[in-house]
């Protein structure tokens, strides 16, 4: 048995496991599981490999994008550009593992983009900076785009929600949410931003999925904005996920 999985906290929005599931049905896959492993410090990760040794492959999820690559033997070049991982694919030798890291979610973003864009955006605010905003800072720099990460706790290379000026909100053409404000169930959080400076040339991207619409597109909606779901992100990355973790196999 070939075991797949996930590994965060929490994990009941996720829909990864249901998935993958339901990959296996439709696509007559057989000999592979996809379970959930809720794990509250990414420290429990190597005991998490270790008791169990049929896991060749693992997705990412938050808080530990940034935080797994510790526990890696390589990373592709795209996760030492970024600086986070969501894909984990895992070799056994003689007992061991050897992890490598890789990046699927800069696959699902550009997938989401390029055919909602009909112009190309030029300035890209970003909401959040964990590992997921690292992926999306990464992508739209590289399809030429300016990119402003916003954190709740500035730091170099970031800007505060403070700063966030009507000016800037003039200037830019896509605002993307990474954080989980609006993720089930705390359906009703969104990031703090002032809504009333939205406008229909703004384009707003969420990459939570659960709910579809959460209340930040919610909010862009009634103020003329056009929204960009996490469906197509979810789905894209979990499919360069599989091409990851069975690429190189006879």
């Amino acid at each position: 048995m070939r075991k797949f999985g996930l590994i965060g906290f929490p994990l009941g929005h996720s829909f990864s496991q249901k998935y993958f599931l339901e990959k296996f049905t439709r696509e007559n896959i057989r000999g592979c599981s996809y379970d959930n492993f809720p794990i509250r410090s990414v420290e429990e990760f190597p005991s998490l490999i270790r008791d169990n040794p049929e896991i060749c492959g693992l997705n990412v999820t938050i808080p530990y994008k940034t935080d797994i690559l510790r526990y890696v033997n390589i990373a592709d070049d795209a996760v030492d550009q970024i600086g986070a991982a969501n894909v984990l694919k895992i070799k056994w030798d003689n007992g061991k593992p050897y992890v490598s890291a890789h990046n699927s979610d800069v696959f699902g973003i550009k997938d989401s983009l390029v055919p909602c864009t009909r112009k190309k955006a030029k300035k890209v605010l970003i909401l959040g900076a964990g590992g997921s905003s690292k992926a999306v800072a990464w992508t739209v720099r590289k399809m030429g785009c300016e990119a402003i990460v916003v954190s709740r706790t500035p730091k170099h290379g970031t800007i505060g929600y403070p700063d966030l000026t009507p000016q800037l909100f003039g200037s830019v053409d896509l605002i993307v949410n990474t954080t989980p404000l609006g993720m089930f169930p705390d359906t009703e959080s969104k990031p703090a931003i002032d809504y009333t400076l939205l406008s229909n040339r703004h384009i707003l991207f969420d990459l939570v999925y659960n709910p579809e619409i959460t209340s930040f597109l919610r909010m862009g909606k009634e103020r003329g904005c056009k929204v960009i779901t996490g469906m197509r992100m979810l789905r894209s990355q979990a499919e360069r996920s599989w091409e990851i973790w069975n690429e190189d196999l006879p």
